[in-house]
């Protein structure tokens, strides 16, 4: 099979593309393709519009092909392409890793770029073990995750990641790794509104494996305050601040993923604001620059830093890691732009105002035909589906075909729908979208 790509004309085959997450095969018999995308809206080769109900994959927060941003790109890829980031520097990294540590949490100042939110999360974990090690507690080198979290799908991010299917095939390509339980809990916190009110003692299981590993053994925990690959598990009230005391009393560090939450998706620049408590270590990705160039950043606190840069002989290369690509003068050209952006039009206030709206039209579903849960925190919703019978994510996928045929984006993990829409999304356009969703599930069997 063949296509047409709009920009050139050139008629391309599907064959070469092995697709990423994707059934290859089922997607390649009956492809489901996108030509060009402006605010809240893509379109397909043949013209029609898709309402963006995911903000691309968490990540175009800002709606897409924003004026500034692609202008900022433009401007800085005619200016010079590319610097090495290695013994070198160049402005722009520089006042980028600004702009971001300028709406971290409190002490969060330090700014190391990676190019994606899978190269932070091994980035982050590297950065752990290096801190202990500065501080001679080189033994402190098991990394607790969480069931059902996602790290992304390089070996640390994926050994510490909690997601079944995502682990199976490379069952130990990393040592000392071990889970606490998953947050979600359907039978007592169904159809909650933001934080459910079971399940903090849940964070309880991080004490029983502190016991069992011994606290000089592990070095950190890492979790998502709120998980969203794996079909948004809101923490439940108290459930985050048990486990930030945790770590605090045995000298573990607290690792936030904030891959999907940060820039703006709960209403604050980063979830760690939005629940009040500031990690040790932070990642993030894809919103930095509204995906506009690929880049991932890890935000280490003052004494993560210090520990490690001051802790090396002088002249030394402190943190032996990186990437030819960190840094990126196009990708942080984007950063400085977008940032720009979020501030002028106050989308995180925007995102926080627009939430209960938000909320209410998300629970409008309870009711309508399979769903069995509904959950939602900040412009982040999940609708849950009942499986269907020997046949588990096929309803979440035909649900994702219907929509995208009545034209809206939504995302599917398993029978999981996850809505995360730019945040510039407006009110008739929220209706649209669970609209274009309940008709969509009263058409699937």
């Amino acid at each position: 099979m063949k296509l047409e790509n709009p920009l050139t004309g050139t008629m391309v085959s599907l064959d070469e593309w092995w697709m990423p997450f994707t059934a290859n095969r089922q997607f390649k018999a009956a492809p489901r393709l996108l030509a060009r995308a402006e605010g809240m809206y893509y379109w397909t080769p043949d013209g029609r519009q898709v309402l963006d109900g995911t903000a691309g994959l968490w990540c175009v927060n800002a709606g897409h092909s924003r004026k500034p941003i692609v202008e900022a790109v433009q401007r800085q890829a005619a200016t010079m392409d590319f610097a090495p980031p290695f013994q070198v520097g160049h402005p722009v990294a520089f006042e980028a890793a600004t702009a971001v540590a300028s709406v971290a949490p409190a002490g969060m100042g330090h700014v190391f770029f990676v190019n994606s939110g899978s190269e932070a999360a091994d980035t982050a974990i590297k950065m752990a073990l290096a801190y202990h090690r500065a501080r001679g507690e080189p033994s402190r080198r098991i990394i607790i995750g969480r069931e059902r979290g996602y790290h992304g799908v390089n070996i640390g991010g994926t050994m510490a990641g909690g997601i079944p299917g995502n682990r199976k095939i490379w069952p130990a390509m990393m040592a000392g790794v071990d889970h606490i339980r998953s947050t979600h809990d359907l039978a007592r916190n169904a159809f909650s509104r933001g934080q459910p009110a079971h399940g903090a003692e849940f964070a309880d299981e991080l004490e029983r494996l502190v016991a069992f590993h011994d606290p000089s053994n592990i070095a950190a925990l890492i979790v998502e305050p709120m998980a969203g690959s794996a079909g948004v598990l809101i923490p439940p009230a108290g459930y985050l601040e048990k486990l930030a005391a945790t770590c605090r009393k045995h000298g573990i560090l607290l690792i936030f993923d904030e891959v999907i939450t940060g820039f703006g998706r709960l209403g604050s620049p980063f979830a760690a604001q939005h629940f009040g408590i500031t990690p040790d270590i932070l990642t993030c990705a894809k919103a930095i620059n509204n995906a506009a160039v690929p880049l991932g950043a890890v935000l280490a606190s003052d004494a993560v830093h210090d520990a490690i840069v001051n802790g090396a002989g002088e002249g030394a290369i402190e943190f032996l890691h990186g990437y030819t690509y960190s840094g990126h003068p196009l990708a942080c050209a984007a950063v400085i732009a977008t940032q720009k952006l979020y501030a002028a039009e106050k989308l995180f206030d925007r995102a926080r105002e627009i939430a209960p709206y938000w909320e209410a039209a998300l629970h409008s579903l309870k009711g309508a035909r399979h769903v069995i849960d509904i959950r939602n925190l900040g412009l982040v919703g999940g609708i849950e589906l009942e499986p269907r019978p020997g046949a588990p994510a096929r309803r979440g996928f035909e649900a994702h075909v219907k929509c995208f045929e009545a034209g809206a984006l939504v995302r599917f993990t398993a029978d999981i729908l996850a809505l995360s829409p730019p945040l510039v999304i407006e009110k008739t356009q929220i209706d649209q979208l669970v609209e274009t969703i309940g008709a969509a599930l009263q058409s699937i069997d």
